[in-house]
């Protein structure tokens, strides 16, 4: 999915990549066909929905920037994916103004929840547009890796207020409206009605380990993706993740 040239990138999806590519070829298994149907609220220029189209699925995107569905039309063509890829101007609150509800094998929600004004009703649309067998990708920035990178930077004083703030912020030059915790985050998971399938911190040390480190040095990369990958699914380690992804399954996909 990532451009090799690109390797920092990489260390920000790899993660999450891996869960979603399983879930989408667990639910391809499932249904017996090869094009499932993929809806990526907030997917903005296409960085994940474009890679899901590759696998040969139709994704719609919803997005408010028009802007960002330029870019994603124009990465679609570029890709050979533009008949699979549509993209629609619309929010999270609005979701069935422009989709159908109950229309969708797999829904994405990336980077959504920490913007809406109410995450419980967006992660209760996300649910309401998935059919009776079907996953949730859900991935939110995570409280922790706030706390310990203001810590590391020296402004102790902002990342107390970020562990003590309700919204996770650490003032009022922090451009992130909200950050959640694992708990918060499984919690609204399952109280829109699906069932947790995993919780993976991502972005451990990514976010923490020196720039010129990761692009230098022989073999980094790989080590620190591979770093990423064992630690990704150990709740220790979820305390202190820059994002958490959470993989939500209907009662029925679960099951099959």
């Amino acid at each position: 999915m990532s451009d090799p040239s690109r390797p920092r990138a990489s260390l920000r999806t790899a993660v999450v990549w891996e869960v979603l590519q399983d879930a989408l070829d667990r639910r391809v298994k499932a249904t017996g066909s090869n094009s499932l149907d993929v809806l990526d609220t907030g997917g903005g220029s296409g960085k994940f929905a474009v890679p899901v189209a590759l696998l040969g699925h139709r994704v719609t995107v919803v997005d408010p920037s028009p802007n960002a569905l330029f870019a994603l039309e124009r990465r679609a063509a570029e890709a050979g994916v533009a008949d699979r890829v549509k993209g629609v101007q619309g929010d999270a609150h609005g979701l069935f103004d422009v989709v159908e509800r109950g229309g969708y094998d797999a829904v994405l929600c990336h980077g959504v929840l920490e913007y809406v004004d109410d995450p419980a009703e967006g992660v209760r649309n996300a649910v309401a547009a998935l059919r009776s067998e079907g996953v949730l990708s859900l991935l939110a920035a995570g409280l922790g890796g706030a706390v310990l990178a203001r810590a590391l930077a020296g402004h102790f004083t902002e990342a107390r207020q970020a562990l003590e703030d309700p919204d996770g912020r650490w003032g009022t030059g922090d451009p992130m409206p909200r950050r959640f915790t694992a708990e918060q985050l499984t919690a609204l998971v399952e109280n829109a009605g699906l069932r947790v399938g995993a919780v993976h911190g991502v972005r451990v040390f990514a976010d923490l380990v020196p720039g010129v480190l990761v692009d230098t040095e022989p073999g980094a990369v790989d080590a620190l993706l591979k770093l990423e990958a064992a630690a990704a699914e150990l709740p220790a380690f979820h305390s202190v993740a820059t994002q958490l992804h959470v993989l939500g399954e209907t009662a029925e996909a679960a099951e099959a």
